[in-house]
């Protein structure tokens, strides 16, 4: 019967003389100090650069080039949106007379070229000043020095509900010179 006990005494000796071993090599492996009286401290090394290749990884790539994608084809979908609600304006317009019932609703203010990439553009604001949801169409004429119409664009709001504003811009797509004037020619809510 006694044997039993020593080889238990045995394997417990070996196994605490093992974990005790193991902690020593696991607390040995914290620092990069080959001496004990010094104090560990980090210190990061930079990466060796040589073996970059200049392109992020694949999975990385792949992200940037959706988000790319899918900002390309949301400028799509708004540029899409604003020709047509343009193209709705210029249609209700064709048939107004004068300047139309809405010019008190809106108003234009220009941009710096600055902030256009040089071209010639104003913020035309429109406020749904009734009690009802209605629909805003508006002409901005680009005038040269003498007064005579060298561009014309259309822009429009659709379903503005009362006190609701937008402001849509018209862009002159002309050369910088001449200078043109723009001048909000028609307004009509429908």
């Amino acid at each position: 019967m006694p044997e039993p006990i020593v080889t238990l005494v045995r394997s417990r000796s070996a196994g605490v003389a093992l974990a005790v071993a193991a902690a020593l090599a696991l607390v040995s492996c914290g620092t990069d100090n080959d001496s004990a009286d010094e104090p560990a401290t980090a210190r990061p090394t930079a990466p060796d650069t040589a073996s970059f290749s200049g392109t992020p990884p694949a999975p990385l790539k792949s992200a940037a080039s959706s988000a790319s994608a899918a900002a390309e084809a949301f400028e799509a979908s708004v540029s899409a949106e604003v020709e047509r609600a343009n193209r709705a304006a210029e249609t209700e317009l064709k048939d107004v007379e004068g300047q139309g019932n809405a010019m008190s609703d809106v108003s234009m203010t220009g941009m710096p070229r600055s902030e256009t990439g040089g071209l010639l553009a104003v913020v035309v604001t429109i406020t749904n000043k009734t009690d009802t949801t209605a629909s805003y169409a508006a002409q901005v004429d680009f005038l040269d020095d003498s007064g005579k119409v060298v561009e014309r664009r259309y822009v429009g709001a659709e379903d503005l509900e009362p006190g609701e504003k937008a402001q849509p811009l018209a862009v002159s797509r002309k050369p910088a010179e001449p200078v043109l004037t723009p001048k909000l020619a028609k307004a009509q809510r429908y």
